[in-house]
């Protein structure tokens, strides 16, 4: 208790709260943009921590994090489309209900669930604190190791369909973590003679280029506004009442969350439909649902925010991100200097309380300033994505560019953007893409001071084989399954009925960005196999890591879609093909800022975007495109930074 007040105490600073809330509305705008979402809302968010100190930046993306998910119910009830994955079970009834003129009472039902789930999600972090530091503080070097390797197992493998593509995306993010200098070893790996890769990647370019530009490339291709009618919202009393009809059930889905939470990467993704089928099978009348039941919208919103907040514990305690906005956290925990486990459970009591403090208030204001907003929203469901997604890139080169104040920063950004939107498009996981970069670090320090202390002993600790426990099982019922789905196979080619039930193994055939992107796996990971080799031997422990599975993987994948191709040409799929263009077009204005720098490049960008994607006359774009340039350079003055020049001509304002 003596900690949680101090902890009350130091939220309330000024600076702290404003940080806070400037989170909140970061989140909730971005929640409210179709496929964007927490992931996106944290990332961009992230280069401005450091405008705060440490709490106050920590305060910052938790305000984000907590908020997403209950303005997400504004978009999937309004337009239809889920403002993240995890809603999709909101969209699915509150659309239905918002159709008939209930649009009120599906939001209402949103708010108020979502409010429970995160304030639930906030109790469990508080009462997980005391509880399992003691069980913390036990663990060794070897075990933290054993639970970075389960985290990203977990991602890989529960974060997608397929298990080969998920492990060869999580080993890519290893890749990508160890480039810059090795901790052990006198050794820079992968910098290709750069000056600008010694450092490594930053974490920041990461996850914008991964998730960020990857989905905005795809709303602009799209072109439209967001909705193609204007929604009425008004009368929030009988929302209320169906609430509190269906409150236990919000709470069961909150607590289905929690547990959610619990394991590493399962996500609010999963708990949202397993907490909306427990209403399904909970329900006497189970024909309502998909056509506009409440129970539905009550259930899932209660699990997805409880579980982006108990997402926190494994990733505060163990170092294990239960999720792509926590790995982000992670991070941003690293980089103010702070350890999670033993360390921060020992010596940083206060700011765990801050961070339970910070999602409980978020969670309560969040779902009262939602309320606040959505009438105005609804009226303004007509704009054009374009609007949005020009102010959406400059600050994302802006939040990429202050990490080391050179082009690279930009240039990552937009290849990592190329790659994020193939796999996008490929449905490889690009969470545990994350999730490795993040955990290369500490996973190669565990691994070698383990070694340092242990010899290879600590591979029989029994705490080690007891989480080791926790990948092979997993693995072994994969096994199983698979092996019942090839008798299923078995039965049914002889005309037998089929007495198990087979998993549909996705659409067959290939696709473009499928073989492109196995092509440039298996180019990646041999390139890299080579460049090790002349790497010292404590330098190529941790690279080795990723490249040996990773190619193996590649290979196989490269092999299973080069002969879907070659049997099932007729289901070849020439994908986002109305896409291609906007992604060249966010190339070349990377090449602009080299060549003629910021300013010059943004005016012809921006100017081309809203003409032609947001329908805009010439003279108002110039008009908007001026305030976008003139907001763009405010922000890079108060980052107390210089706008990027070109290498022919260069332009500034301030």
């Amino acid at each position: 208790m003596e900690h949680a007040l101090a902890a009350l105490s130091e939220l309330f600073e000024p600076m702290r709260l404003l940080a806070l809330f400037t989170g909140m509305i970061a989140g909730m705008l971005f929640g409210m943009m179709p496929g964007l979402g927490g992931v996106a809302a944290v990332s961009i968010m992230l280069p401005f921590i450091f405008l705060f100190d440490a709490m106050g930046g920590l305060a910052l993306l938790l305000g984000a994090i907590a908020v997403v998910y209950t303005s997400d119910t504004i978009t999937s009830v309004m337009l239809g489309a889920p403002g993240s994955p995890a809603s999709a079970p909101t969209a699915i009834e509150g659309h239905a209900m918002a159709k008939r003129g209930e649009a009120s009472t599906a939001l209402s039902v949103g708010f108020l669930s979502s409010m429970l789930g995160g304030l639930v999600g906030a109790v469990t972090l508080a009462l997980a604190i005391p509880i399992a530091g003691p069980i913390v503080l036990a663990l060794g070097t070897p075990e933290l190791l054993m639970f970075a390797l389960v985290g990203l197992y977990f991602a890989s493998s529960m974060v997608g369909k397929d298990l080969a593509v998920g492990i060869l995306a999580g080993c890519f993010g290893l890749l990508l973590g160890t480039i810059g200098p090795a901790p052990a070893a006198a050794n820079f790996r992968f910098t290709f003679g750069q000056a600008y890769l010694l450092d490594g990647l930053s974490l920041t370019i990461v996850a914008l280029g991964l998730f960020a530009i990857a989905e905005v490339i795809g709303m602009l291709a799209g072109g439209g506004g967001i909705s193609s009618g204007r929604q009425v919202v008004s009368n929030w009393s009988t929302g209320f009442a169906v609430f509190w009809k269906h409150k236990w059930l919000a709470l069961r889905g909150a607590i289905i969350g929690t547990f959610g939470g619990f394991v590493p990467a399962v996500g609010a993704n999963a708990s949202t439909w397993v907490a909306y089928g427990d209403a399904m099978r909970s329900a006497k009348d189970k024909s309502r649902f998909g056509k506009g039941e409440p129970r539905g919208i009550a259930a899932a919103e209660g699990a997805n925010n409880a579980t982006v907040i108990s997402d926190l514990v494994p990733t505060l305690l163990f170092s294990v991100p239960g999720g792509p906005a926590a790995a982000i956290f992670l991070g941003a925990l690293f980089s103010f200097g702070f350890y999670p486990g033993p360390r921060m459970v020992s010596e940083q009591p206060t700011l765990l309380y801050l961070i339970v403090w910070s999602v409980a208030l978020a969670s309560v204001v969040g779902a009262a300033i939602c309320f606040a907003i959505t009438p105005l929203m609804a009226r303004l469901t007509r704009i054009r994505f374009a609007l949005i997604a020009a102010p959406l890139l400059l600050i994302m080169v802006a939040g990429a560019y202050q990490s080391t104040q050179t082009l690279g920063d930009i240039a990552v950004l937009l290849v990592l953007g190329i790659v994020g939107w193939f796999m996008k498009h490929a449905d490889w996981p690009r969470a545990p893409v994350l999730v490795g970069f993040v955990l290369a670090a500490p996973m190669e320090q565990y691994f070698w001071l383990s070694n340092q202390i242990h010899g290879w002993s600590w591979l029989v600790r029994p705490g080690v084989l007891i989480i080791a426990g926790l990948i092979v099982v997993p693995m072994l019922w994969k096994a199983v399954m698979a092996r019942r789905r090839k008798l299923a196979d078995a039965a049914a080619a002889i005309g037998l009925e089929p007495l198990l039930s087979a998993e549909d193994d996705g659409p067959r055939g290939t696709t473009t960005s499928r073989l492109m992107l196995a092509v440039l796996a298996v180019a990646v990971f041999a390139y890299a196999a080579f460049e090790t080799s002349g790497f010292r031997a404590n330098a190529r422990l941790l690279p080795m890591l990723a490249i040996i599975p990773g190619l193996a993987l590649s290979l196989f994948v490269l092999v299973r879609e080069v002969r879907s191709f070659l049997t099932q040409r007729d289901a070849f799929i020439f994908d986002a093909w109305n896409e291609y263009p906007v992604a060249a077009m966010l190339l070349l204005y990377g090449i602009g800022i080299a060549l003629v720098g910021l300013n010059l490049a943004t005016l012809a960008f921006l100017l081309f975007v809203l003409v032609r994607f947001a329908g805009m006359r010439w003279i108002t774009a110039l008009i908007y495109t001026g305030v976008l340039i003139v907001g763009i350079n405010g922000m890079f003055v108060l980052m107390r930074l210089t706008p990027p020049g070109g290498y022919f001509t260069s332009v500034n304002i301030f």
